[in-house]
């Protein structure tokens, strides 16, 4: 009886072991496998399928797919410029391995105040070199480097459009976002120098917020300019349909940066591609996953430019659209 005891004794206790053995082998295998690595993406506006979906794009031809590999923190600042520090700052202590910023220099500029050690790949409007941002296009040196998409320098290039649309465009009005101060300093620059070479004459105005759009278009509507140039920061992207409501509403022909405002109803757009451009940032993010450095990876420069019309727009203000201009458009939406 004795030895039949000790016996079922023995059994449980073996099954016991048994089952404990059962939960600590998975356990262990889970603690062997290495964590999946991720990237912060930091924006100073509000979340944009068009360019999410070209990020990950870039990403899945990297190698890498969210979820699967690769873990992906959002941080959008929502058009306000003050929370960029401290989001920028949650990524660093989330000890991400890439942060991606975008949405203009603020965002760059405060995931650079974050970090000097985790690198950051940036979409950026302007040129890096000219900022301070890298030491060279080639040779970019510190934890940054990314892709100048030429958002403002093609400032002119849209001035020369816009009068081919309307050739007897004498009075531009330009809408800039002051809280970008470089984008909207290079902007204008570019337009006032096109302009004299032209004998234009070049309004500037301002708008931060929906409701200075709105003021914005009140001035336009007493003042009439002949045609609207309107600036290339993530703010006024994400005031898209607001302006090309607003530009229709009041009759001004206008042209912007980018095939999401002519998509939405703008009359005219000219642009890097910002797909593209997005595209871009997810493959060098997915490169430095695999061990690449910022320093070795050379500032890219976009070589796709878009042009779009709006016919349907075009044609409710009375505009023809030239022959030569259509030949050149990349789309005409009708």
């Amino acid at each position: 009886m004795l030895v039949e005891a000790s016996v079922r004794i023995n059994r449980r206790e073996f099954i016991t072991l048994l089952g404990g053995a059962a939960v600590a082998w998975p356990l262990a295998a889970r603690a062997q496998q290495p964590a999946m690595p991720v990237i912060g993406f930091l924006h100073s506006s509000s979340p944009e399928p068009y360019r999410l979906r070209a990020f990950r794009q870039g990403l899945k031809d990297a190698g890498f797919i969210e979820g699967e590999n690769v873990a992906i923190e959002y941080r959008w600042a929502d058009s306000q410029i003050d929370r960029l520090p401290a989001l920028a700052a949650e990524l660093v202590q989330r000890r991400v391995a890439v942060i991606a910023a975008s949405g203009g220099m603020p965002s760059i500029l405060a995931a650079q105040a974050a970090t000097t050690t985790i690198p950051i790949v940036f979409a950026l409007a302007e040129d890096p070199v000219r900022l301070g941002l890298v030491a060279s296009l080639a040779r970019p040196s510190g934890n940054l480097t990314g892709i100048n998409f030429f958002g403002t320098e093609l400032a002119a290039k849209r001035l020369e459009l816009l009068r081919e649309l309307v050739p007897g465009a004498i009075r531009i009005a330009v809408l800039v976002d002051p809280t970008n101060a470089t984008n909207t300093e290079t902007t204008v620059r570019g337009v006032e120098a096109a302009a004299r070479a032209k004998g234009l004459q070049i309004q500037v105005l301002n708008a931060s917020n929906s409701r200075e759009v709105d003021a914005t278009f009140a001035t336009l509507a007493s003042e009439r300019p002949d045609a609207l140039l309107v600036g290339s920061t993530a703010f006024l992207a994400d005031r898209r349909v607001q302006l090309a409501q607003l530009a229709a509403r009041h009759a001004v022909p206008a042209i912007y940066v980018d095939r999401q405002f002519a998509e939405v109803g703008g009359l005219m757009s000219y642009g890097a591609s910002l797909g593209d451009a997005f595209r871009q940032v997810g493959v060098y993010s997915g490169r430095i996953l695999k061990g690449a450095k910022p320093a070795d990876l050379p500032v890219l420069q976009s070589t796709k430019f878009e042009l779009f019309i709006n016919l349907k727009t075009a044609k409710a203000l009375g505009i023809t659209v030239p022959p030569t201009l259509l030949a050149l458009a990349d789309e005409v939406i009708e």
